[in-house]
């Protein structure tokens, strides 16, 4: 049976990236040698490198407009503390959505005054702050664009005179959107991109260099730019199939493309959500997520029922996270609007058989 994959993270990839991601382990460019044994200094590794990063800054509209692409370790949680080391001196705002926008925070009073321009915490996080107002003098704005867990999306980005800076995680590449307003984005590959292992950093250079205090090289923006993201052995099988999952989004025509079918898939479980008497949404409509659809039951009764039902259609990966409760259906690029589908009708279903 086919598994309808709505895991939140590792996420659903594209089968044709895992069949070539999965030769090149076996045998990669025909060398006789695995993809993940191979120097990470060979001429055909530096060349997936390079290629990984020139296509994420193709796909972003980004090529030479000031801007470098990093594929580094450590997930979003060590971009919470290296956009601080590198980029707060003296104050940063941080706008409060979720738990990854508090961590980010946490992170970040180390190293300077944080300000928390806004916050959704006083209703679990199931909106999206709006109407806040920016202090003058931040030496940037932190936001986070795509909560996984409570399933909310900023739609409108703010307009400020400070360097903006954006957690992508959830939803990198999935919408088309003025990728030159960021002076900063970063993103964990296992969300949308990728395996676990890699984080994308697209960075404007000139926002670079003006923090007083030294920065370590392994977490210095600067040290990796120059070394071409190759400061350390990088995670050589998460950049390869992140590269092959660039390419595959490319041939489908880009964000642009790929965005429509989000749009589609989006449209068609919140519709069921709202229709369903059985089922009612977490986020605020004008804030909910395309890529996370978050939903709880009405009657917990169901649960075992709905469960069993979801089980039986082959569908994977939508329980909710402890949070939130409920469910969660996770819509990346790669997730088929055939998935989004059978989702669709077993919710349908549960409530011809209520």
């Amino acid at each position: 049976m086919k598994k309808h994959n709505f895991s939140a993270g590792p996420c659903i990839l594209p089968q044709e990236v895992l069949l070539k991601a999965s030769e090149a382990v076996m045998d990669f460019n025909g060398s006789g040698l695995s993809l993940i044994e191979i120097s990470h200094r060979s001429k055909d590794f530096v060349e997936v490198m390079e290629n990984a990063r020139s296509l994420a800054l193709e796909i972003l509209g980004l090529e030479n407009k000031g801007y470098k692409a990093l594929f580094l370790q450590g997930g979003a949680s060590m971009q919470f503390l290296m956009t601080a080391y590198n980029l707060l001196d003296k104050k940063a705002g941080y706008l409060n959505t979720g738990t990854w926008s508090s961590k980010a925070i946490k992170e970040a009073k180390l190293f300077g005054d944080v300000v928390e321009v806004g916050s959704s915490k006083d209703e679990n996080f199931n909106y999206i702050p709006k109407g806040y107002s920016i202090p003058e003098g931040l030496d940037y704005l932190h936001l986070t664009s795509n909560n996984t867990i409570f399933g909310t999306q900023i739609k409108k980005f703010p307009k400020t005179d400070a360097p903006l800076v954006c957690d992508m995680s959830s939803d990198i590449f999935s919408r088309q959107l003025d990728f030159s307003q960021f002076d900063l984005i970063y993103a964990g590959a296992q969300k949308n991109m990728g395996p676990a292992g890699a984080t994308l950093v697209v960075i404007k250079e000139e926002v670079l260099g003006k923090v007083s205090r030294q920065i370590p090289s392994m977490l210095d923006y600067a040290v990796h730019i120059s070394k071409d993201s190759m400061f350390n052995t990088p995670p050589v099988f998460a950049v390869y199939t992140s590269m092959l999952t660039l390419e595959w989004l490319k041939s489908k025509g880009g964000i642009s493309a790929i965005e429509e079918v989000n749009e589609k898939k989006a449209q068609l479980v919140y519709s069921e959500i709202d229709l369903n008497p059985l089922f009612e949404g977490f986020a605020k409509k004008e804030d909910r997520s395309h890529m996370n659809a978050t939903f709880n039951l009405v009657d917990d009764r169901l649960k075992e029922t709905f469960d069993s039902m979801v089980k039986e259609a082959g569908i994977n990966g939508i329980n909710g996270h402890r949070s939130v409760g409920g469910y969660r259906a996770s819509m990346y690029n790669a997730l088929s609007l055939e998935s989004v589908g059978i989702l669709v009708d077993v919710m349908s279903e549960l409530e011809r058989k209520g």
